[in-house]
């Protein structure tokens, strides 16, 4: 029997041929069979799959759903063990059911798919890129498309170049795009979108063939009024390197869709919803299956300004006009009306109730078409009432007027005696319109008057005595040539004429730069002038309520995607308030009353019931194309409501623009069924603006 000293020993040496046997097999895991574990240890993995959040829908202000969601399915890649031959087959088996249900994969590898050459623009980009593409060693020496796809097949992606060149590119493009998307274990890469039912019953069907790809549930945009405010909403898209430089830092990933343009990029922050886990991908060897979920969070409703009636109405009308231009006043009037663009303000608090733009597009097929459209020379992709800057024509006098009477340099009493001919400069002598057009005058008349008869005359003589300064700072307090506050990313600024402006648009400008003769051709609204029609809605309803500027806006409030509650209520916000006389403001306004009943636009207006201040415009765009055609008014006379700017391209005559207006009207006071609409010939029109 041991004794004490015996059984410790004992207990000992049964520790230490423990502990030995454990060094040993440590080392056999180690050293000699490391290797061999370690690959067993990578064949089983776990990624996230984001079950994607839907975003917000998008209402006009009644409620009316403009953008929603469908539920669809998309092509996950999973980054698993397979060799880079069997990714590659896959991808190309893909790619070609892809291409069978109409859908073809858009990649951003900067070599063309049918000549193979770089989409460079000059060498130093060609350099940047080899710079940046993670791969500089190899590609270093490339000097052409085809080499450097050569190089990426052999070198990055071991495509086997049994395939054609043509395949080769498209698999390279998707193992490119993928990559620079972040292809991971921990991040697959979505290859197709909004994907049939019976492409996804193909790959189920066949899943042996396809161990890598994972079908998803995702959602899509879906668009519910047949191409109504394409420009206004936007649209949403993958983003790009630059965007995701920006939005990573919020939390998203590199596959994520993002609002691109209009309402969708203006209320991004709103609209995204936040992803959930479709589940956690376990997989070991080449089979993938889903294990858990967690929860999405819907993106927030958008309640807009918009009245979807009145946008219908306003597009369609743009619509109908310019192609009647065209087709009945083409031959007799060299019309060559092609494009246009409308605003309609609430001039009580700056709610855009429509905007449009024409030619416009749908929203539903932008994908399939966007190579067409892009390409058309009339740019239906362009929001031209965002983005478009006109010269007002006389659209602009009521301003001058406002400016010459608030400064003391015109009296509401005066009379100023049109000669024809403007004769205060020596070299430069510019005729009233009716002088050029029958050799005649407007006689002696005051400020309502001559905005009634747009005399040309009367406003180089208040524009020279109110100097190009004050005219400027006046336009600046009625928001021309400003940011009108929309937060549109598409809204540009346009600019006032002034020596300034002239300087950064005009190339050729002498030492003294800023002439008289500049200064005349402000005041009618020619020259330099560029504003948006945005802004020349906004002027005239700045006029309308007396002098208050409201921020313009298209968000009426926020709602929660989940039970509708409010998140934000958007208020009414005003930019400047301009203290104008009553009697100067009645007289601006008596003119522009009298334009719609006894001057430019009577034949369109004549027994309408509902009084109306206007003013039409006749831009001049240049001598071997016809005049931009304005109008620009608002309603009811006596108490304001609504504020219109119409534009048509090449439209002759003011006048002209002025049926769309009327239409607006129609609809906004409920006239449409009983209104009956007279054509006037184009040549009965005269140049008064």
């Amino acid at each position: 029997m041991l004794g004490a000293r015996g059984r410790f020993r004992f207990i000992y040496l049964i520790i230490v041929i423990a502990f030995a046997c454990l060094l040993v097999r440590l080392s056999e895991l180690q050293l000699i069979n490391g290797s061999e574990y370690d690959k067993l240890a990578g064949s089983k993995l776990t990624m996230n799959l984001a079950d994607k959040a839907p975003r917000g829908e998008i209402t006009d202000r009644y409620g009316e759903l403009l953008v929603g969601n469908k539920t669809s399915y998309s092509l996950a890649l999973l980054k698993t063990d397979i060799s880079d031959d069997e990714l590659n087959g896959i991808i190309f088996k893909v790619l070609n059911m892809l291409e069978e249900e109409g859908q073809v994969f858009e990649d951003s590898l900067p070599i063309d798919a049918e000549n193979l050459q770089f989409t460079f623009g000059s060498d130093e980009e060609r350099i940047e890129w080899i710079n940046k593409s993670g791969h500089e060693k190899l590609l270093g020496g490339v000097e052409n498309g085809a080499q450097a796809l050569s190089v990426l097949a052999s070198e990055v992606y071991h495509i086997n170049l049994s395939y054609s060149q043509q395949d080769v590119r498209r698999i390279a493009g998707v193992r490119y795009e993928a990559e620079k998307r972040g292809f991971s274990p921990l991040s697959p890469f979505i290859i197709a979108e909004d994907v049939s039912i019976a492409l996804v019953s193909k790959i189920k069907e066949s899943g042996d063939e396809f161990p890598c790809i994972a079908v998803t549930n995702s959602f899509v945009r879906e668009y519910f009024n047949d191409g109504f405010a394409s420009h206004i909403l936007g649209r949403v898209g993958k983003m790009n390197e630059e965007e995701y430089k920006k939005y990573k830092e919020q939390g998203y990933g590199y596959n994520d869709n993002i609002g691109k343009q209009g309402v969708e990029k203006l209320a991004e922050a709103y609209l995204r919803g936040v992803d959930g886990v479709k589940g956690s991908a376990e997989g070991t060897g080449s089979k993938v299956s889903l294990i858990d979920k967690t929860p999405t969070k819907p993106g927030s409703n958008i309640v807009l300004t918009i009245d979807m009636d009145l946008q219908r109405t306003l597009e369609e009308s743009l619509k109908t006009r310019i192609e009647k231009i065209s087709r009945s006043g083409g031959e007799k009037t060299g019309a060559d009306a092609n494009a246009g663009a409308g605003v309609v303000i609430d001039v009580k608090n700056g709610d855009i109730l429509a905007c449009a733009s024409y030619p416009s597009y749908d929203l539903s097929d932008f994908k399939e078409l966007y190579s067409k459209l892009s390409e058309d020379d009339d740019k239906p992709l362009w929001n031209r009432a965002v983005s478009g800057t006109y010269t007002p024509g006389s659209t602009f006098k009521p301003l001058v007027a406002i400016a010459a009477l608030e400064t003391g340099n015109l009296k509401t009493s005066e009379k100023i005696v049109d000669e024809g001919i403007y004769k205060f400069y020596e070299g430069y002598r510019p005729r009233c319109w009716i002088w050029s057009e029958y050799q005649t005058t407007h006689g002696s008349i005051n400020v309502t008057e001559a905005i009634e008869k747009s005399c040309n005359y009367f406003f180089y003589e208040a524009g020279r005595r109110t100097g190009i300064d004050k005219m400027d700072e006046y336009g600046a307090l009625f928001g021309l040539g400003e940011y009108t506050g929309t937060g549109l990313p598409e809204e540009v600024k346009g600019y006032i004429a002034s020596p300034e402006s002239k300087k950064r648009v005009v190339k050729t400008v002498t030492e003294q730069g800023w002439y008289g003769a500049d200064t005349l051709q402000a005041a009618i609204g020619q020259s330099i002038h560029s504003f948006t029609p945005l802004q020349i809605a906004n002027y005239i309803a700045t006029i309308a309520n007396g002098g208050t500027r409201y921020k313009l806006n298209l968000i009426k409030s926020v709602r929660s995607g989940i039970d509708g509650s409010l998140i934000r209520d958007v208020q009414p916000q005003v930019e400047a308030q301009i203290d104008i006389s009553p009697a100067n403001l009645n007289a601006v306004r008596l003119g522009m009353k009298n334009v719609v009943e006894e001057g430019s636009a009577r034949a369109i207006f004549t027994g309408y019931p509902i009084q109306i201040g206007g003013k039409t415009g006749t831009a001049q765009v240049g001598t071997k194309v016809s005049n931009n055609a304005l109008f620009a008014a608002f309603a009811p006379f006596d108490n304001p409501e609504i504020a219109v700017c119409i534009v048509i391209e090449h439209g002759v005559r003011g006048a002209n623009a002025a049926y769309v207006a009327k239409e607006i009207f129609d609809e906004y006071f409920g006239l449409k069924d009983d209104a009956v609409s007279a054509f006037v010939e184009l040549e009965d029109y005269g140049l008064n603006g």
